[in-house]
């Protein structure tokens, strides 16, 4: 009787030690994702982080560009179109969240319909750009796709659109 006693009060005090280390992790993880700018929100629930008025999710598995744009599709939107700095800086920092890294990355760019005519896979006006110096270059191939985190500055590059990378995903809210 005493051993049963004793088993069902170790039980009790595990489950309770546990019960209260769960809502003292979850305050440190409210106090992480309020420290920046991406918010979870409703409107961008499964993975999505809010920003400016979208929806955006990293894809860390590698892809070709039009894989890519096509898995984002899947989740109802485009690679994510970039219109400011304040943007590009939220973007890498959601890549760096889930990454720890500054990932090269796919986001929506390309000029594969018409040389050095960028256009968004979204269909917004291209903008802004953040490209690196020298770049766009088409390299010595026929490079028609943009990644971000390019090089030492991390800025935008034209890339082979077969090459594989990870991805950032937007949608609409």
């Amino acid at each position: 009787m005493k051993t049963l006693s004793v088993c069902l009060l170790l039980c009790v005090v595990t489950t309770l030690t546990r019960a209260a280390a769960v809502p003292e992790a979850a305050a440190k993880n409210d106090q992480v994702a309020k420290s920046h700018l991406f918010k979870r929100s409703a409107s961008c629930s499964g993975g999505w982080s809010e920003f400016n008025g979208r929806c955006f999710r990293y894809v860390p598995r590698p892809m070709t560009w039009a894989k890519a744009e096509k898995n984002c599709q899947a989740f109802g939107g485009n690679l994510a179109s970039v219109h400011d700095i304040t943007e590009y800086h939220e973007l890498q920092r959601l890549i760096m969240t889930a990454s720890y890294e500054y990932k090269e990355t796919w986001i929506g760019g390309s000029d594969a319909q018409q040389e050095n005519v960028f256009l968004w896979s979204d269909g917004r006006p291209f903008h802004y750009t953040n490209w690196c110096p020298g770049e766009p270059n088409n390299g010595r191939t026929t490079q028609h796709c943009v990644q971000m985190n390019f090089g030492d500055t991390k800025c935008w590059d034209d890339l082979q659109c077969s090459y594989r990378r990870p991805s950032v995903c937007a949608k609409k809210i």
